[in-house]
């Protein structure tokens, strides 16, 4: 599903609250973000002002703030999934590792390794998620960061949502962040195992999604029902929703 960063966002709230209070079930979302935007994490306290005047296909970047931590991450070529649920109090990079596996899993099963970042200090000291990697992170074999995860919880409810980083253009993650993107997922998916790297973007994304929700079914041992919000859920949400 693509939508504006506002609206995602306004989504994982709503979702959260509402399981919060024991009206709506566990959840997993797979979306993208339209227009592409900056995402800041909720406790990031500034950014750089030229951020403001960048585009993107002849369109403004957002610049929107998460209900999550974390620091900043560019939304153009990448994937985000959410998820809600409920879980006991436990170490926070304990339930990461938990809730990632089923990006572990389904990644493997395109071809791709991934592991755990190792956290450094100097990740406090960056404006880019993606600059280093945490022990909630995920990255290549080579030791790239591919997969930023940051977290919310109200009691025993949590919301976990991260960005997968697909096909991001490099060119506009330089002017973003002033560095280099080292790798993109897509570029790393074996063709000699797939020959899903010959198809059009749009049918490799479906792929991957596809790949994820089995992974997600069988690690969490669940049967994920598809199921579009309601007319009132969208009211409530559009009702509710924070710029």
């Amino acid at each position: 599903m693509a939508a504006s960063g506002v609206m995602q966002m306004a989504i994982d709230r709503y979702l959260l609250e509402q399981h919060r209070q024991g009206k709506h079930p566990p959840t997993l979302r797979l979306y993208t973000w339209q227009p592409a935007a900056i995402s800041l994490g909720y406790h990031q306290p500034e950014y750089p002002d030229f951020w403001h005047d960048l585009t993107w296909q002849g369109q403004p970047l957002d610049i929107i703030r998460r209900p999550t931590g974390g620091r900043a991450v560019l939304h153009q070529g990448d994937l985000t999934y959410a998820i809600v649920t409920s879980i006991a109090p436990g170490k926070r990079l304990e339930v990461y590792q938990y809730i990632c596996q089923f990006l572990i899993t389904g990644w493997r099963s395109l071809g791709v390794d991934l592991n755990y970042g190792t956290a450094t200090k100097e990740y406090i000291q960056q404006q880019n998620c993606f600059a280093t990697a945490t022990g909630a992170d995920l990255v290549t074999t080579a030791g790239n960061k591919v997969i930023g995860s940051a977290q919310l919880r109200r009691g025993k409810a949590l919301l976990q949502h991260g960005s997968m980083i697909l096909n991001t253009d490099k060119q506009l993650y330089r002017q973003v962040f002033k560095t280099d993107l080292a790798q993109n997922l897509c570029e790393v998916i074996p063709q000699s195992s797939n020959p899903l790297t010959t198809d059009p973007q749009s049918e490799l994304t479906a792929k991957i999604v596809e790949r994820l929700v089995q992974a997600a079914s069988a690690i969490f041992k669940i049967d994920l029902v598809k199921q579009p919000l309601s007319t009132k859920e969208w009211q409530d949400i559009a009702n509710t929703r924070v710029e």
